[in-house]
């Protein structure tokens, strides 16, 4: 009997946010590809702009980091305004629910960048420019995935997107 008791108060009082299928990794993987969407068309496109503009590294990663911003922050942003919240309060869940995913995807995507031998130099017509990229955009995934996870546990990034979807 006091086996059976104890087996209950284990699993059958638990804070809805600690059962599996709420909040965990799928809803964090789905976040994370949200946010992963948004910054590898800001990052392509900042290349393609900053190359065909003929400017330097600095300049070019500067323009894609600010554009995975932006297309982040927008892909978020079409799915709370889908659900009919106003733009203010949709944009303030955006910037609340992407910042911090965005921040660390860029800080891993283009660390790998700047590290890789060579891959500051390719162009995008190389190769080397496309696979250092997806490795990036992949290794950024893995790490902000648990970050998400984290975060939406506490109640925080992509769990504020939540109830909008």
């Amino acid at each position: 009997m006091d086996h059976a008791h104890e087996h209950q108060h284990q699993h059958g009082h638990e804070p809805a946010h600690h059962r599996p299928g709420h909040g965990g990794w799928a809803m964090a993987a789905k976040a994370t590809l949200h946010c992963l969407t948004g910054c590898a068309i800001g990052e392509v496109l900042g290349m393609i702009v900053g190359t065909a503009l003929g400017w330097g590294n600095v300049a070019t990663m500067v323009l894609a980091i600010v554009l995975a911003f932006v297309f982040g922050y927008a892909l978020t942003l079409r799915g709370i305004l889908a659900a009919g919240v106003d733009p203010r309060t949709a944009f303030r869940v955006a910037l609340a629910a992407d910042t911090v995913s965005i921040a660390v995807m860029e800080l891993i995507d283009n660390g790998v960048i700047a590290l890789w031998p060579g891959a500051m130099d390719a162009q995008l017509s190389q190769a080397l420019f496309w696979i250092v990229l997806a490795v990036s955009l992949a290794a950024a995934f893995v790490v902000t995935t648990p970050v998400n996870k984290w975060l939406i546990g506490r109640g925080k990034g992509h769990a504020v997107v939540h109830p909008y979807h």
